[in-house]
């Protein structure tokens, strides 16, 4: 592969398509249908329009948009200019949204307005009262809705009279393309400057890891503004010249509607996902054969799908789930389960081409097969670095490979498994419990449907393990039966002494469990 020769611009993945599969339908948002050519000209539309305000090469540009068609369209549109994308996680709130301009250094800005069907985040979208923060603001509408502010600049109104042509400016393969915000547990977000070549390798190595095809049809409820969804479904999909069904937000109905009218090839989504499918009450109302008959893959990924979610899933919709692994950091891919080689529930596969990986201790020296430690990541896929932020930059790259703060293992046959994120280990007396492995043996128990289990101080230990339970549908237990259910199937110095009943777990845009949340329940 010579990559660092040919890519010039990741725009090039829907420049291309729109070449090879002009006329196909790229984009399905409802009743919505975009051609590639469609596509392509509104964001040489954008590009244009950019370019007259003065956006260019480097100049950083912020989107925060639900997966509606726009989100691709202003996405390569920035790319063609050159510039850089800066994806928002469309929950943040007024001064959230103000940092993240600011941090980045945005001189542009794209806000969704959006209907009572469409809005983003419980106060609706305040993202409009930040404009102070970068010179060019332009709210994207729904069709035919006006601005809701007085004199605000829309994105329809930016578009008007511009060309659908556009000659996408000539970048190298290092220069950055994405910088995309990591979530911020740990004190305030950092910006991952990802590159053009990170991006375009991380999404043409998703195309052979999916086995892609041009005939394959991508259901996208995942967020775009994340990395798991924009390489592996829209970058890749793209490069493929497959069809994108976006889904706004993610609820089962319109997932498995899109499945059964759409006729989905390819999904996918966060364990949480697939367990909310795998739980939902009306499936049966849906045609799950003719599902079944053209859903051919399964993508999991985002944090540890438990065994029994994916077995299940995979028996009833008749599909194989293979797992990935990787971060914002690693344009995300890093590790994947390839189809070629055996299947191991749990795993989350070997390293994909060109990139390592290793199991190291605390003085990143390796362990031994089998032993834990904390996986560590080198390859093309890394990003440059935080965006302004040497030292953070440095301290992850210690000793020349980036340092992922995930506990994992690698076992003889070369199979890498997460055990659990480092800060999320239990230090209980001595012992070092990994929440994950207690989260996969409650979910062996037949009352049981999610999980999540976190540290909390104790006097006597230091931290004792705590589950927050939600139970299936129908079923009653009490946290002392859990308990005791515990004691009898698990080591002692492990099973968790308190189980607080929920009717359902915090989670994030992403879909993945909030664990902070619910330390934060009993502090």
């Amino acid at each position: 592969m010579n990559d660092s020769v040919t890519v010039l611009n990741l725009a090039s993945v829907l420049e291309d398509s729109a070449s090879n599969y002009g006329a196909k339908t790229a984009i399905v948002f409802g009743d919505q249908k975009y051609t590639y050519a469609q596509i392509n000209g509104a964001a040489s539309q954008i590009a244009n329009g950019l370019k007259n305000v003065g956006i260019g090469k480097g100049d950083k540009v912020a989107l925060s948009m639900l997966n509606l068609p726009y989100f691709p369209m202003i996405y390569y549109g920035i790319l063609k200019t050159g510039a850089v994308v800066v994806p928002l996680n469309v929950l943040l709130k007024r001064k959230e949204i103000a940092y993240h301009l600011k941090d980045s250094e945005a001189k542009a800005y794209f806000c969704f307005i959006g209907t009572p069907e469409l809005k983003m985040g419980e106060e609706g979208f305040a993202g409009y009262s930040t404009v102070d923060e970068c010179e060019n603001f332009w709210l994207v509408t729904p069709p035919g809705m006006d601005s809701p502010i007085e004199g605000a600049p829309t994105l329809t109104s930016m578009m008007k009279d511009q060309s659908p042509a556009f000659n996408a400016v000539v970048t190298s393969p290092m220069d950055s393309a994405v910088i995309l915000y990591t979530s911020g547990t740990t004190g305030q977000a950092k910006g991952a400057e990802l590159t053009h070549l990170n991006l375009y390798s991380n999404a043409q190595a998703s195309t052979t890891l999916l086995t892609a095809q041009s005939n394959d049809v991508h259901c996208i409820a995942l967020p775009l503004f994340h990395s798991f969804a924009q390489t592996v479904q829209m970058n890749a999909g793209i490069m493929m010249g497959s069809t994108l069904v976006l889904i706004a937000k993610f609820m089962p109905d319109v997932v498995l509607s899109a499945f059964e009218n759409e006729n989905v090839t390819v999904f996918a989504g966060v364990p949480t996902m697939y367990w909310a499918l795998l739980n939902y009450p009306k499936a049966s109302e849906h045609n799950l054969e003719k599902i079944s008959q053209t859903l051919r893959l399964g993508v999991s990924g985002g944090s540890a799908m438990p065994v029994v979610v994916m077995k299940e899933f995979e028996e009833k919709y008749k599909i194989n789930i293979l797992e990935g692994y990787g971060l914002s950091e690693t344009s995300p891919v890093a590790s994947f389960s390839r189809g070629d080689l055996m299947k191991k529930p749990g795993s989350i596969g070997v390293p994909i081409r060109g990139v390592q990986m290793m199991i190291a201790d605390h003085d990143g020296n390796p362990v031994k097969v089998g032993d834990t430690g904390e996986i560590l990541i080198r390859g093309p896929n890394l990003m440059k670095g935080y965006y302004n932020r040497p030292e953070a930059t440095a301290e992850a790259f210690k000793g020349g490979w980036f340092h992922s703060g995930d506990i994992g293992k690698q076992d003889e046959d070369g199979f890498y498994y997460v055990v659990d994120r480092l800060k999320d280990m239990v230090l209980r007396g001595g012992f070092n419990v990994y929440p994950r492995e207690v989260e996969e043996m409650l979910m062996t128990n037949p009352k049981v449907s999610q999980v999540a289990v976190v540290g909390e101080p104790d006097d006597q230990y230091g931290e004792e393990v705590v589950a927050y339970v939600v139970l299936k549908a129908g079923e009653t237990a009490t946290s002392e039966e859990l308990v005791t259910w515990s004691k009898e199937n698990m080591a002692a110095y492990k099973y968790p002494r308190r189980v607080y009943l929920k009717d359902a777990l915090p989670m994030n845009a992403t879909g993945k469990i909030l664990k902070r949340v619910l330390r934060d329940e009993k502090k």
